[in-house]
């Protein structure tokens, strides 16, 4: 069953939570656990509301573990903040795995831009701290911009998980 208004809300929540995530990301370089916790609790909600059938619940669930699994080897390996994996495995619950991958080029993109960004500032600024990107606005502009290309123009899911 899908409940169109539930959706847009949902989405409309989602959209608030990214934007306090890059904005306390920007200023602490943290994304706080409960944000994520919260944004991964939201997603079956959204996945009832709009419609979603058991089979894409489950290649949802699926991209998701997926996610956590390579981002946590890249945690491991010191080249990601928990904070940025825990953000990006909670948004593979609300995002199909078609357009998710357009998020992860986007944000791509969008870090590497933000990376040469700050490390001119830091170098301009002399500073001899060690430099720390605040990936989490890439993560959530190219989150965002999903949601507004792929998510706002049609509720129901971009496309079936399974082609349906």
């Amino acid at each position: 069953m899908q409940d169109e208004t539930l959706s847009y809300v949902l989405l409309g929540g989602l959209a608030i939570a990214l934007l306090f995530a890059a904005f306390t990301d920007m200023r602490r370089r943290q994304i706080d656990n409960w944000l994520n916790i919260g944004i991964a609790l939201a997603a079956p909600l959204f996945w009832f509301a709009s419609g979603m059938g058991w089979a894409d619940i489950g290649i949802q669930l699926g991209l998701a573990l997926a996610v956590f699994a390579v981002l946590l080897a890249l945690f491991a390996a010191g080249w990601m903040g928990g904070g940025d994996v825990k953000l990006l495995t909670a948004l593979a619950l609300w995002i199909t795995p078609g357009p998710y991958l357009q998020l992860l080029l986007a944000m791509s993109l969008l870090g590497g831009v933000l990376t040469i960004f700050m490390a001119m500032w830091h170098k301009m600024r002399r500073s001899k701290d060690k430099l720390k990107i605040p990936y989490g606005v890439a993560i959530c502009s190219a989150g965002l911009w999903v949601l507004a290309t792929q998510y706002w123009p049609n509720i129901q899911p971009v496309t079936s998980a399974i082609g349906t």
